[in-house]
């Protein structure tokens, strides 16, 4: 027999689908919680703890003496498939460099297809900072990232986004496995996609794309 929901979690329903109705976007404020509760029509507590199980599934942050705002990406957590949890990093990398190979080549073709001048000039300034922290041997790893996520939102895909937290979390590995030896290479790949996607070369950007994620497979040995 189904468990029945409670009711500050059917209340969280509520205030999911108020903020799909209204078309809440990411970062604006959810009403007060006073009233929440009067058009809910339930107590102020019950709003308290619906608003505190939409937190916890990343659907809005509670942000102290300023008020409950929808989350960037509602709904999806950092690491949706548990793979912090993960223990053989090795195997790990293996496999989402595979998954990284079907992905993000043909991302980065889309990009390059139907970039923005807002999204080109984004990806300029993130491969250029990337660039001078390469130079002056510093960590470059949520620069690179970020030019990823970029890259991703380029691609004019409503689902391309939500596949983020997958990315991020190969970048992530694999500039920490190859202890950012890959330097000159990042550079150079970087460049080309960038070119690629400016140039609106769907071939262009596909190719260093994926030569840019041969070099970190080479590198690690996979």
């Amino acid at each position: 027999m189904a468990k029945r929901p409670s009711l500050s979690e059917s209340v969280a329903k509520e205030i999911e689908e108020l903020i799909k109705t209204e078309q809440y976007q990411p970062e604006d404020q959810l009403p007060s919680e006073f009233e929440l509760a009067e058009s809910l029509e339930v107590g102020r507590g019950t709003i308290r703890e619906a608003i505190k199980l939409l937190a916890a599934r990343n659907v809005v942050e509670i942000k102290r003496g300023k008020g409950t705002f929808v989350t960037e990406t509602p709904g999806l957590t950092e690491d949706p498939l548990g793979l912090a949890y993960i223990s053989d990093k090795h195997q790990l990398s293996k496999d989402l460099m595979e998954v990284r190979l079907m992905i993000e080549p043909k991302v980065a073709e889309l990009a390059a297809q139907r970039a923005t001048s807002e999204d080109i000039q984004r990806l300029t300034q993130l491969s250029q900072e990337i660039e001078t922290l390469i130079k002056a041997d510093e960590d470059h790893t949520q620069k690179d990232i970020e030019f990823h996520e970029a890259i991703a939102k380029a691609s004019g895909n409503l689902v391309v986004p939500l596949l983020l937290p997958v990315i991020q979390s190969g970048v992530s590995l694999f500039v920490n496995l190859t202890d950012r030896s890959l330097k000159t290479e990042t550079i150079e790949t970087h460049r080309g996609i960038l070119e690629g996607i400016k140039n609106h070369d769907p071939v262009l950007a596909r190719n260093q794309m994926l030569q840019h994620l041969q070099y970190n497979k080479e590198k690690l040995h996979i």
